[in-house]
């Protein structure tokens, strides 16, 4: 259907004729007069070129009166409104921040039979996660030893899944920072005014950069609302054949799971321990759980501008118009000399 945006604007509609009735004419003025010996013939000549004349004057006022119309709906706005379109909503701000520090390179984990460096992990599980959050403002913040906002809060998940997907180890810098991690998220959701702002943080290591602490942080956190999810990566510990005999690795040693697990306490959130792929993606199936997506919908209606269209007539016929002014007189002074040197011949 067609609506109009500011209807309010058709009150101009009679602008001009209320200028015609309230406004003084125009004053006129009359040029001296010519005696010429054929004025019989000249006054027949006038009385017929009178009716085209009239008939000019017509047509020209219809034409304004049609631009002056135009010109009016267009500034009304007229908008084309499509079928509604339903947007499932939960009133959810959810920000995932995920660790690109060197460590995050380290090959202990599992992907399609083959070893995978955590980052590969991360990004494999995230995937489903994020399609499956319909009617959350999702963003996305990589940080190493500093901390970026890749993509704001949006409800555009595709680009959040891609942004990640090309997130690679060391982008952001070699070391840690948690704690400006979980700064860069409140500074973004502090503001919202939705109910439930939940970050969901994903690292290896231990606050090892950055200007505030993440206890210092998740504390500014819990002021505002904000609830922290934290995960920590890394395969349990392994035993590895070397020259000196079997050895016990722990490639999680560099974890700090204190701090993460007193982040999440001091925010209502939970810790999570993730040691493969399949724990990791029980992890976000949980969380699914916790949070639970969308269930209230709501509806909007796309709207197509069309205000171009009588702008774009209205301009048309001014310019027909002006162009007649100013080449009409030249053709019709061309016809009336030719048609008085016929009179005048006779």
């Amino acid at each position: 259907m067609i609506h109009l945006a500011w209807p309010w604007a058709l009150l101009a509609l009679p602008l001009p004729w209320l200028a015609m009735r309230g406004l003084p004419p125009a004053p006129s003025s009359k040029g001296s007069a010519l005696r010429v010996p054929f004025l019989e013939e000249i006054l027949a000549l006038h009385n017929e070129t009178d009716g085209r004349r009239m008939r000019r004057q017509r047509w020209t006022s219809v034409a304004s009166w049609l631009t002056w119309l135009l010109l009016v709906l267009a500034a009304a706005q007229p908008q084309w409104l499509g079928e509604p379109v339903s947007l499932p909503t939960s009133g959810r701000d959810l920000l995932l921040a995920v660790d690109l520090s060197g460590s995050m390179a380290q090959e202990d984990f599992m992907l399609n039979g083959q070893p995978a460096n955590r980052l590969q992990v991360v990004k494999a599980a995230a995937q489903d996660f994020i399609e499956r959050r319909t009617g959350d403002r999702l963003g996305l913040i990589l940080f190493g030893a500093q901390a970026y906002l890749q993509t704001p809060l949006t409800f555009d998940r595709d680009a959040v899944a891609t942004l990640l997907n090309e997130s690679v180890v060391g982008l952001a810098g070699k070391e840690t920072a948690i704690g400006d991690a979980i700064g860069l998220a409140l500074k973004r959701l502090r503001d919202s005014n939705v109910q439930d702002r939940v970050l969901i943080l994903l690292t290896d290591g231990t606050n090892t950069a950055g200007e505030v602490t993440p206890r210092q942080a998740a504390k500014l956190a819990a002021e505002h609302g904000m609830r922290i999810y934290t995960i920590g990566l890394g395969a349990k510990p392994m035993r590895r054949d070397t020259f000196f005999g079997p050895q016990i690795i722990n490639p999680s040693a560099d974890l700090d799971e204190a701090t993460l697990q007193a982040v999440a306490k001091m925010t209502g959130g939970r810790y999570f321990r993730a040691t493969d792929l399949t724990s990791l993606e029980a992890i976000y199936q949980e969380l699914d759980q916790l949070e639970p997506v969308a269930r209230d919908t709501e509806y909007f209606r796309p709207r197509q501008s069309l205000f171009v269209w009588p702008l774009s007539f209205a301009l048309l016929i001014s310019a027909l118009l002006a162009a007649r002014r100013l080449y009409w007189p030249v053709i019709a002074h061309t016809r009336e000399a030719r048609a008085a040197r016929v009179g005048v011949s006779r």
